[in-house]
């Protein structure tokens, strides 16, 4: 099933209205779809260089208003819609374990999944369900998903179809590099 849709997904990139198709598969990717936009979004941007940074765009202000719905889900939902979508994803134990936690690192789960591989919907809910701040998850969300998706679009603006293996195998594993590290020198000056 998961391979039909991402070949439906990517067949939605040759097609005249994938730009709106865009902005849907990043809201719903938010809350709840398995597919990550990037997948309609690469063969967009090479497709189309020149609108690369209306494409990031496109998917940057989907995902966030698609994370309002899984914040929203979270929050008001959570015991039914929430915990079915926990359990599609295989986090169902990680709530109570990361709920304790949540609203002192919050704002940093929230950024890592923003712009890592980790399912961000997973964290959308887990916002919601513990109470972050509205404001603090909408400017963080914004941050992260724009980091996401306009280093992706830059990069293919810049260097085309040869850095598409690149992005496609190993941007996320820089990405959570990163965030490791940039955690890592924070809990570093903690102790310091």
């Amino acid at each position: 099933m998961l391979r039909r849709l991402y070949d439906w997904t990517m067949g939605l990139a040759g097609r005249r209205q994938a730009e709106p198709a865009l902005f849907s598969v990043s809201f719903v990717e938010s809350s709840v779809f398995p597919i990550p936009p990037d997948v309609l979004m690469i063969p967009m941007v090479l497709a189309r260089r020149s609108r690369a940074f209306v494409i990031a765009t496109i998917a940057t202000v989907g995902s966030v208003l698609g994370a309002l719905l899984g914040y929203w889900i979270g929050a008001v939902l959570m015991d039914s819609v929430g915990q079915w979508v926990l359990t599609a994803y295989g986090k169902q134990d990680a709530f109570d374990q990361l709920s304790a936690r949540f609203s002192e690192f919050g704002i940093w789960a929230v950024l890592i999944a923003a712009v890592t591989p980790f399912p961000f919907k997973v964290i959308t809910l887990f916002s919601g369900a513990a109470g972050l701040s509205l404001p603090i998850f909408i400017v963080t969300s914004i941050i992260g998903r724009s980091l996401r998706f306009f280093i992706v679009a830059g990069l293919l603006w810049k260097f085309g179809e040869p850095i598409r293996d690149f992005i496609e195998r190993r941007l996320g594993l820089v990405f959570t590099l990163f965030c490791v590290a940039l955690i890592g020198g924070f809990a570093l000056l903690r102790f310091l």
